[in-house]
């Protein structure tokens, strides 16, 4: 009986796949050259802050185009819908580092639920 012996293929293959695997870190991607311009067209959005306290407790502080605050109050978790006019409004949530996660997820709950679309966490650089 006559037979294909696929050793040597295998052998072959592993031989390959080893030869891909380190030349595959080794290659780097082409650096893309981007246009720039002098100034944006569109003026950037100021975030809208929810502010997590320990006891969880919630207050919004909006900010001028500037970043200066322009006004700060506590609310209810039932409030924060009602927060956002426009649902692309960024929206910044600053949760203290004591404060149970659930707390957190539940404001980015409610917050999607309104409709807006871009949610982030506000956080400390380390020094």
């Amino acid at each position: 009986m006559h037979e294909i012996n696929v050793v040597p293929y295998v052998d072959v293959m592993l031989v390959l796949l080893v030869i891909f695997m380190v030349t595959a870190p080794l290659v780097t991607p082409g650096v893309i050259e981007l246009p720039s311009v002098g100034a944006a067209s569109a003026p950037k959005l100021a975030p809208i802050e929810v502010i997590i306290q320990e006891d969880r407790t919630l207050s919004v502080r909006e900010r001028d185009a500037a970043g200066r605050i322009a006004s700060e109050r506590a609310v209810a978790i039932g409030e924060v819908k009602s927060l956002v006019k426009d649902p692309k409004t960024p929206v910044l949530i600053s949760g203290d580092k004591n404060v149970k996660y659930e707390a957190v997820l539940q404001v980015m709950d409610e917050l999607r639920a309104s409709g807006v679309e871009r949610v982030g966490l506000q956080v400390k650089p380390r020094q």
